[in-house]
C-alpha cells in the first residue's frame, strides 16, 4: 500500500510540497523523497520516538525530509500532497487482529474509533479547503473515505483491493 501513496507523489509537478501526516518511521515519506529528490518532502507524527526514528532512517539513507513531531497538519505551510496511512481499524475489530500484529503495534497506532475513520475524518476536517490527500485505508471504507472527500478516487493496490482514495478537502 505504500507504493500506492509512492504513486500519488509521484505525479506531482516539480517541486511540489509534500507532507506524510502519521509517518511513523517515515517510510511512506522517505521512499516518496528516495523516487523523486526533487520534491520537498516532510513528515508529522504524534509521537516523539516514530519521529527520532524518522530521523534516523533518514539519516541513514541520507534523505532530506523533515521531521517534526506535531498532529496533522503544521499551519504555517501549504502542500500540493498530503498522504497518509492513519489508524483505519474498527473497535470491534481489535481483539482479533493476528496476535503479532496486537501483541507489537500499539494500538493507538492501528485503532480508530467505532467505524475505523476517526483519524481520517480529522484529517480531513483540518486539512485546509482545496488541499489534495491521498488516504490509505481499509478496502471496506473506500465508499466512506470518498464521501469524505471532493473529486475523489480511488486506487487499488495489486491485489485488486480499493486500497488509497485520492481527492480534495472540501
Amino acid at each position: 500500500e505504500t507504493e500506492l501513496l509512492v504513486e500519488v507523489a509521484l505525479e506531482l509537478e516539480r517541486s511540489a510540497a509534500v507532507l506524510d501526516v502519521g509517518t511513523g518511521s517515515g517510510a511512506v515519506a522517505l521512499a516518496i523523497k528516495d523516487e523523486r529528490p526533487d520534491l520537498i518532502v516532510s513528515g508529522s507524527d504524534v509521537s516523539p520516538a516514530a519521529v527520532a526514528l524518522a530521523r534516523v532512517n533518514a539519516a541513514r539513507l541520507a534523505l532530506d525530509v523533515d521531521f517534526e513531531v506535531a498532529a496533522w497538519l503544521p499551519e504555517e505551510r501549504a502542500y500540493e500532497l498530503v498522504v497518509a496511512n492513519l489508524p483505519y481499524v474498527r473497535e470491534d475489530e481489535w481483539p482479533r487482529l493476528a496476535p503479532e500484529i496486537a501483541m507489537y503495534e500499539p494500538r493507538e497506532a492501528l485503532v480508530s474509533g467505532p467505524d475505523g475513520l476517526d483519524a481520517i475524518r480529522t484529517l480531513v476536517e483540518q486539512a485546509p479547503r482545496g488541499t489534495r490527500l491521498a488516504l490509505e485505508h481499509d478496502p471496506r471504507q473506500a465508499v466512506a473515505v470518498r464521501s469524505l472527500l471532493e473529486e475523489a478516487e480511488t486506487r487499488r493496490d495489486l491485489a485488486g483491493r480499493d486500497r488509497v482514495t485520492v481527492g480534495r478537502a472540501p
